[in-house]
C-alpha cells in the first residue's frame, strides 16, 4: 500500500473514531426551544429586563436542562427559568434581583426587596453566569440595599450559593459585612416605632409583615421563622469564618446558633400539639421579656421552617404528621398556610388582598419542600416519606397555572392561591381593585405577574433529583423519586464545582442508549452505575 492510500486511510479512521467518541446530548435543545417559543407566544410582555427575544439564548447559555415523563413537572420547571429570567436586572450598581416586575412602592433602591432574596440565591445559584448573584451580594450590603427591611437569610443564602459554585472569594470577602449585619439584627431597630430585632429573653421579635407573613393569625412575635433564619446565618458565619482562618469569630457565632436552637426548642415548642409555634408578644415595649410562656394556638406553616436549616435535634418530628392530613394543612392546591381545622381559617376575597390565615403561598410552600428534602435526607423518622414529598411537590406543580379569559390555560405564578380552586386570589382582586382595574398604588398593572418570591427549580434539582450541595469533594445524589414512579429522567448541564454534571435513570435502556439503570456523569464521564435509583455518593 502506497503512502498516499496509508495516508487517506488513517484520515478515515481518525474521522470514524471522532464520529463514534461524539455524545449525542442526552436532552435536545430543542425541546428548550420548543418551550420558550410557547410561553413567549402565550405572554404579554409588559416590563423587560431580559426580553423575551433574547430568553432562549440566555437560557440554552445557563440553565441545567431537566427532562422527564411528566410533562406538569418539566413545563414547570422551563417555565420558572423563563421567569427567573425576566427578574435578573442591570443597573448602575451591577446586576440585582426583583421580587416584581413593575415598580412598587414599599421596594427599595432598583425595585429591590429583601424578603424573597434567599429564594433568588437559592433558585439562582445553579445559573452557569457567576456575576449575577456576585453583584447581587455586594449590592446588598456596599451599594445602596436594605437587608434587614424583612426577615432575610443572607449569610445562610451566600454559603449555600456557594457550596455550588465553590467561588468563596465574594463570601469571604463579605464576611465583615456579614457580621455586621448579624450585629445589627441583634442590637434591632424601630420600625415605624416597633422595636425589631433581639429582645432580652435571646429570641428574636419581628412584625408578621416584616417575616413575609402579613396579618396572619400567630402574628407579631418571637416567630419560629425569624429565629431559625438567624440560626441559620450563624450557622453560616461560623463556617465562613472557620473557611476565613479566624477560629475566635467561628466559634462566637457557633455558640450563637447553640443559643438560638435551644431557646426555639424550649421557648417555641410545643409540647401538647408538637408543633413550632409563635409566642406572641406586644410591639411597643423594647425591654420586656414575653407577656406569658402561652404560644399561639395556631400551627402555621413557618412551624416547619427550623428543618429548612436542619435545627431541631431528634425527637420534633411528630409535627410533619399534619403536612398530609386534611384537618391540617394539605388541599389539591396546597398546602395551606394555617392548619383547616383552625377556628380563625379562612379563604376570604375581602380585605387586604395578601392574607396568610388559609390561602397558599408559594413563598411558604417551598421553605416547606426544602425543609422535607432535609428532614427526609438527615433525620430517621417514619412520620413521612419521599411519596409524600413527591405528591406535595407535583400539588405545587400543578398550581403554576392560569385560566385565561378565553379558556385557554396557560403556565403561570402569582403570589397566594385559593387552595381549593388554584385562583390567584391576589390576582383576582388587584385586577378590579380600584374603578374595576388595577391600582397603582397596589404596584399596578400585572403586580404579580411573573412573581418571583419563591424556588421550583431547586427543588427539582436538590430535592427531587436529590443532587445535595457540600463543601468537600464528594458529589452527593439521593433523588426523592418514588419507586417505579417514572421510566426515565435527566437532569444535564449542571455546573457543580466547575464540573458539569450529568444524572440519568434509563429504567430499559432505550431512552438515552447509554445503558440500563442510574448513572452519574461527570464532564461527560461515565463514573457511577446503580441498577435502581439510590443514593450515590462519588469522591471525585
Amino acid at each position: 500500500m502506497n503512502s498516499t492510500k496509508i495516508i487517506l486511510l488513517l484520515l478515515l479512521l481518525n474521522c470514524y473514531s471522532c464520529s463514534f467518541n461524539k455524545s449525542k446530548p442526552f436532552i435536545d435543545e430543542l425541546k428548550l426551544k420548543t418551550y420558550v417559543e410557547q410561553f413567549n407566544a402565550d405572554d404579554e410582555e409588559l416590563y423587560s429586563n431580559i426580553p423575551n427575544e433574547e430568553a432562549y439564548d440566555f437560557l440554552k447559555n445557563n440553565i441545567p436542562f431537566f427532562e422527564c415523563p411528566d410533562i406538569d413537572f418539566e413545563r414547570t420547571y422551563y417555565f420558572r427559568w423563563w421567569t427567573y429570567r425576566k427578574h435578573i436586572k442591570h443597573t448602575s450598581d451591577g446586576y440585582v434581583i426583583t421580587e416584581f416586575l413593575p415598580d412598587v412602592d414599599w421596594s427599595g433602591k432598583h425595585n429591590t426587596i429583601s424578603c424573597p432574596a434567599a429564594h433568588h440565591y437559592y433558585e439562582g445559584r445553579w445559573l452557569h453566569n457567576f456575576k449575577f448573584l456576585d453583584d447581587y451580594s455586594y449590592f446588598w450590603f456596599r451599594k445602596g440595599g436594605d437587608p434587614r427591611l424583612y426577615s432575610f437569610w443572607v449569610a445562610d443564602a451566600m454559603y449555600n450559593r456557594y457550596l455550588v459554585s465553590s467561588d468563596s472569594k465574594p463570601l469571604l470577602d463579605l464576611l465583615p459585612d456579614l457580621i455586621e449585619n448579624y450585629k445589627a439584627w441583634e442590637n434591632g431597630w424601630d420600625w415605624y416605632g416597633h422595636h425589631i430585632g433581639k429582645r432580652n429573653n435571646g429570641l428574636f421579635y419581628t412584625l408578621d409583615d416584616r417575616d413575609g407573613g402579613e396579618l396572619s393569625v400567630g402574628g407579631h412575635g418571637f416567630r419560629p421563622s425569624l429565629n431559625s433564619y438567624m440560626f441559620g446565618d450563624a450557622t453560616a458565619i461560623s463556617k465562613i469564618a472557620k473557611m476565613a482562618g479566624k477560629p475566635d469569630i467561628e466559634k462566637n457565632f457557633l455558640n450563637k446558633a447553640v443559643k438560638i436552637k435551644s431557646l426555639v426548642q424550649n421557648k417555641l415548642w410545643d409540647k401538647e400539639s408538637t408543633f413550632f409555634k409563635v409566642l406572641p408578644a406586644p410591639i411597643d415595649k423594647k425591654d420586656r421579656e414575653e407577656v406569658s410562656s402561652v404560644l399561639s394556638d395556631a400551627k402555621e406553616l413557618y412551624g416547619y421552617t427550623p428543618w429548612y436549616f436542619n435545627m431541631p435535634d431528634k425527637g420534633y418530628e411528630e409535627a410533619w404528621k399534619f403536612l398530609m392530613d386534611n384537618d391540617g394543612f394539605y388541599a389539591p392546591y396546597g398546602p395551606t398556610y394555617l392548619e383547616q381545622i383552625h377556628p380563625k381559617f379562612e379563604i376570604s376575597y375581602k380585605g387586604h388582598e395578601c392574607l396568610w390565615n388559609g390561602p397558599s403561598w408559594p413563598l411558604a410552600t417551598c421553605n416547606v419542600l426544602t425543609s422535607l428534602a432535609n428532614l427526609l435526607n438527615n433525620y430517621d423518622q417514619n412520620i413521612i416519606t419521599k411519596e409524600d414529598y413527591f405528591e406535595l411537590l407535583k400539588i405545587y406543580t400543578n398550581s403554576h397555572k392560569l385560566k385565561r379569559d378565553d379558556g385557554k390555560v396557560v403556565p403561570w405564578i402569582d403570589e397566594n392561591l385559593n387552595p381549593y380552586t388554584g385562583d390567584w386570589i391576589a390576582r383576582t382582586r388587584l385586577k378590579s381593585w380600584k374603578n374595576g382595574t388595577w391600582s397603582k398604588e397596589k404596584g399596578g398593572e400585572e403586580r404579580g405577574k411573573d412573581y418571583n418570591h419563591s424556588t421550583y427549580n431547586d427543588l427539582i434539582i436538590t430535592g427531587l433529583m436529590g443532587l445535595r450541595p457540600r463543601n468537600d469533594n464528594i458529589i452527593e445524589i439521593n433523588p426523592l423519586i418514588p419507586k417505579d414512579m417514572w421510566e426515565y429522567f435527566c437532569l444535564d448541564n449542571v455546573l457543580y464545582h466547575n464540573k458539569i454534571l450529568t444524572l440519568v435513570w434509563d429504567k430499559h435502556g432505550d431512552k438515552y442508549n447509554r445503558g440500563k439503570g442510574f448513572m452519574l456523569f461527570v464532564n461527560s464521564k461515565l463514573m457511577a452505575h446503580k441498577e435502581t435509583i439510590e443514593k450515590i455518593e462519588l469522591n471525585y
